[in-house]
């Protein structure tokens, strides 16, 4: 029941991103270039936060005061 839910919120978005999208697409080149700025930055910001949850943190690169905080 939630997977079907979530499938079509997903559907529903795509469509909605990809209206604006073909919107964005008919008008100037400055709009264009904001759509694309938000989207990369939407991207962006959301492949750091899946590969942050999914790869171990690196203990080569961490620094004292987060190694303090996590043996807490």
């Amino acid at each position: 029941m939630i997977l079907k839910l979530s499938i079509k919120i997903v559907f529903i978005t795509v469509e909605i991103f990809l209206a604006v999208y073909s919107f964005a697409l008919s008008d100037s080149l400055l709009i264009k270039f904001l759509f694309f700025a938000v989207t990369a930055v939407i991207v962006a910001f959301s492949v750091t936060k899946i590969t942050n949850k999914l790869l171990p943190i690196d203990k080569d690169f961490i620094s004292s005061e987060e190694e303090e905080a996590e043996e807490k």
